[in-house]
């Protein structure tokens, strides 16, 4: 999750979460707080750079697509980078001692790729001033901390604009990983995508608790086909999904990279992430000795996310109207929680005209209108 300027406790199922910014805007780029950079490194000498990864590097998903930024950075520096990797880190038990130990291997910038390592990359940091570390997904900063995040919203409201001229029984499923605010903000732009091309559709959403776990998302997403889903799409990581939809003869959309192979019929695109260019100017940026810490949340058209190209199973108008919706993100001029933005209660939460601030997206935890269901309570992650 990506979190922005001013102090902020917000409770979510049952947990609270303490969020140190948030900044109103369509679209901020590196908004954050600003600090001196970390130590230089040392002349003529590769940047030795670390990566933790919650997932293995063949997930074909999260991981998999952090693998190929890491590769992308290679490719860009060459021999000016030294990269390693740990893969499988358990987010509770492992991930200290893990980042502790690529800190006293000598790599000067580490980047730890799941909202769990938050803390424990906080603690570590502590003790090696000299070290740079940047967060995927978390909130909490330091002078030698950064975090990131994409815009999975946009390229999100994308697909589901797709899905809801593609389901013919007007029900799509959503499988998602734990009820936290990044994960409902992007069944909530999903679901404003699917009503804007379908009015009637609605969208049904079944939680597996796990960011991984391929047996539990086929479960899910069996569980989804039996309610009368004939879409579905995720926010878990596995290819499994996809899988099932090619083996129902359903479709599907991917996440985190292009998962066409696995179902060249069921596939219609992927929501994607693209680290590499972020990767590479982070490692820039401490070579130059001119890092900061802040927090970086871009979207479509900064270049950390899209859509994969699209299956022509879609039709040609379908595809236009959702490259128009595309370039409209890349300019500007549209948000995937343009008012009017109502709740599942019918409540107005975004008014005609106005546009959901980043703070209310980064707190969200409440279901848009056409969502059937609700948000588990309770502690979940």
């Amino acid at each position: 999750m990506d979190r922005r300027n001013f102090l902020k406790y917000v409770t979510l199922a049952g947990s609270s979460f303490v969020l140190t910014s948030c900044v109103q805007g369509k679209k901020s780029k590196s908004q954050g707080e600003v600090y001196p950079s970390a130590s230089p490194v040392a002349v003529n000498e590769p940047l030795k750079v670390g990566f933790v990864y919650v997932g293995a590097v063949g997930d074909f998903g999260w991981t998999y697509a952090h693998d190929l930024g890491r590769r992308d950075m290679e490719a860009n520096l060459q021999d000016k980078v030294k990269t390693t990797f740990v893969e499988n880190v358990n987010e509770r038990a492992d991930a200290e001692r893990v980042i502790r130990q690529l800190a006293l291997d000598g790599n000067k910038l580490i980047f730890t790729t799941s909202f769990g390592y938050m803390n424990p990359t906080i603690k570590v940091a502590k003790d090696f001033s000299e070290v740079v570390f940047e967060q995927c997904t978390g909130y909490k900063r330091a002078a030698n901390v950064g975090t990131y995040l994409g815009r999975f919203e946009e390229p999100r409201y994308l697909t589901g604009m797709i899905a809801g001229k593609m389901t013919k029984t007007n029900v799509v499923g959503f499988i998602g990983a734990y009820p936290i605010p990044e994960v409902i903000r992007g069944i909530n732009a999903f679901t404003q995508g699917v009503r804007l091309t379908n009015p009637q559709a609605k969208v049904k959403v079944l939680w597996v608790q796990s960011w991984y776990d391929s047996g539990k998302e086929r479960e899910a997403a069996q569980a989804l086909l039996n309610l009368g889903a004939d879409v579905l799409t995720q926010h878990t990581d596995s290819n499994a999904v996809v899988q099932l939809a090619e083996e129902k003869g359903i479709y599907a959309f991917g996440y985190n990279t292009d998962m066409s192979k696995f179902g060249q019929k069921a596939h219609l695109t992927s929501t994607i992430n693209k680290w590499g260019k972020f990767y590479t100017d982070k490692a820039l940026a401490v070579m130059s000795n001119i890092w900061k810490s802040q927090d970086v949340w871009d979207g479509i058209g900064e270049g950390m996310v899209d859509i994969s190209p699209m299956n022509q199973a879609i039709p040609a108008d379908v595809q236009q109207l959702v490259n128009g919706k595309r370039d409209e993100f890349i300019q500007g001029t549209a948000h995937p929680f343009n008012g009017p933005v109502k709740d599942q209660k019918g409540v107005v939460r975004v008014s005609k005209g106005k546009v959901l601030g980043d703070r209310e997206q980064l707190a969200m935890d409440w279901y848009v209108e056409g969502i059937e269901g609700s948000i588990p309570k309770g502690k979940q992650y």
